[in-house]
């Protein structure tokens, strides 16, 4: 071997030894337990502060625009804080993100969540910090004598909207905005089939008019719409879906301990009409189809029930839309609430983002992204971000507020800011806030969400490759989607990532023995190297 190569070789086991020794050593520097946030009886002011807020926006500019305002409004207020914000397409996303930023112990300052993922994030000791003592201090709570803004007093936020955001007796956030489900209608359609519309929707009668809707002409073209292509009901949200269907029968879902209900007579009834209506093709889902909207505004659907939050994607006139021009269709839009079973009695759930604040080591770094979060709720972030969508405020001093009750006013008076679609579903939602429920929260409740929605996922996608759905399927499905998010176990939060926890004391410190013998044998093969060198 030349010396050359020998050369190159003891470079090669240097850097070896190198990255070995790193990894090694980073055994022996596990994360800490962060200590119980205790609120400063001062907000330092001297010192400078760098925050993150993780937020979700899909595409709508307005919303990142307002979100950027309100970040430079807050900085020339408090100019020693710094706020980073970090925008994601979806929850989901935010959710996986933070979860792995808990166990490098990286998670941001202040993070747009739900309360069901908050459930998990609070499985980390000390990870997510309790707000009811921040709520009613004198300086910096709710309200607070030293807030450089007017926020809102806790008695000014919806009673129902807080009460979202506690968790084992506690509150864990602040709601941010709310909305709820609604169903977006081609009325001009379903009064073609010679239908009219009630004021209330049932399922019955969406299910009868889907299927009239079915029709087809001798070319194969849909009678209703001269096209090739027509789903008379697509759901964006399969597990709201399933949830509200099953909260309208007063059927199980969970309870507020973490008991699982979702398995029963109830739901498998509905999976059955659901496989009934596939199999016409009357009904259809998001994950399946794509968008409600794209299909609502081209003509190729009658009921496409999505969030209010998605109402300027919907209607003949959307401002916001995935479609080219020329495959709109003229119609008239209306909307109504989800459909019930029993229109005397509606039940629609109440959903939207919340906002947490994570531990810190510091406490003036929490305090910080407490000041921050607070000033979300004031009248011009709540009342512009509300007005991007149909989005309802979370406090009653933006609701009642000149310009909010201007904004409603103003429904129709253009297709943009005041699109009437938009308001309009503000309006149901603001109209029917008793009728709204949440289901409970709980270390695991976001997996049982998303098995509810993929009951009717499997269900549908069976149905369409010609599965026969009997009961020998149900008991398999069930068994299927119990194993898929461990619904039997009780880590069902980590969705199958089985949660180790911290290492045992003696294999710290066997870990922190290896590294230091390759540091050792680091430094020898380096003081060899530097030896020969001097020799030539």
């Amino acid at each position: 071997m030349s010396k050359k190569m020998q050369a190159n070789r003891k470079k090669t086991w240097a850097a070896l030894l190198l990255g070995a020794s790193l990894l090694t050593l980073t055994g022996c520097h596990g994360s800490k337990a962060l200590p119980d946030f205790a609120m400063p009886a001062e907000f330092d002011a001297s010192r400078n502060y760098e925050i993150t807020f993780w937020a979700k926006n899909d595409t709508n500019k307005n919303q990142t625009d307002v979100y950027k305002k309100a970040i430079a409004d807050f900085e020339s207020l408090y100019p020693n804080i710094k706020v980073n914000m970090k925008l994601y397409t979806d929850y989901g996303r935010i959710f996986n993100d933070v979860i792995t930023n808990i166990a490098t112990g990286t998670t941001p300052n202040v993070c747009i969540t739900y309360p069901d993922h908050i459930a998990t994030y609070m499985t980390g000791k000390n990870t997510v910090v309790p707000l009811d003592s921040l709520f009613s201090d004198e300086k910096y709570g709710l309200g607070g004598s030293a807030l450089l803004y007017d926020g809102p007093a806790q008695e000014e936020i919806i009673p129902q909207f807080l009460s979202e955001c506690e968790l084992e007796g506690q509150h864990y956030a602040l709601p941010y905005m709310r909305s709820t489900e609604c169903c977006y209608i081609n009325k001009t359609y379903v009064e073609k089939l010679g239908y009219t519309l009630p004021d209330v929707l049932t399922w019955d009668f969406v299910w009868e008019v889907s299927e009239a809707a079915t029709a087809k002409n001798a070319d194969g073209t849909f009678a209703l719409n001269g096209q090739n292509v027509m789903i008379p009901f697509i759901y964006k949200s399969t597990d709201n879906m399933m949830i509200q269907m099953l909260k309208q029968r007063d059927a199980g879902y969970s309870t507020k301990e973490g008991d699982i209900e979702l398995f029963n007579d109830d739901t498998e009834e509905i999976l059955y009409t659901v496989a009934d209506h596939v199999g016409t093709g009357a009904f259809s889902t998001f994950k399946i189809s794509s968008y409600p909207a794209n299909f609502l505004n081209a003509g190729q659907c009658l009921f496409a029930i999505d969030s209010t939050a998605g109402a300027t994607w919907m209607g003949a006139d959307a401002p916001l839309s995935d479609i080219s021009e020329d495959a709109f269709v003229d119609f008239e839009t209306e909307i109504r609430m989800v459909p019930q079973f029993d229109p005397a009695h509606p039940k629609m759930i109440s959903q939207g983002p919340s906002v947490c604040v994570f531990n810190k080591a510091d406490p003036q770094e929490v305090l910080a992204s407490w000041l921050f979060t607070q000033y979300l709720l004031t009248n011009e972030v709540q009342i512009g971000y509300a007005q991007t969508e149909g989005y309802l405020p979370v406090t009653k001093k933006a609701l009642g507020s000149p310009e909010y009750q201007d904004y409603l006013a103003r429904s129709g008076e253009d297709n943009n800011a005041h699109y009437a679609i938009k308001i309009e579903a503000s309006k149901l939602l603001l109209d029917h806030t008793e009728d709204t429920f949440v289901t409970p929260v709980f270390n695991g409740s976001a997996s049982l969400r998303n098995a509810a929605g993929q009951l009717i996922e499997n269900v549908a996608t069976s149905v369409r490759r010609h599965e026969t759905v009997d009961a020998s399927y149900m008991d398999r499905l069930y068994t299927d989607v119990t194993s898929l998010y461990r619904l039997d176990q009780k880590d069902i939060a980590t969705n199958g990532k089985q949660e180790l926890g911290p290492l045992p004391g003696a294999a710290v410190l066997l870990l922190c023995a290896l590294a230091f013998s390759w540091l050792l044998i680091l430094l020898y093969v380096v003081r060899d190297f530097v030896k020969k060198r001097k020799k030539h």
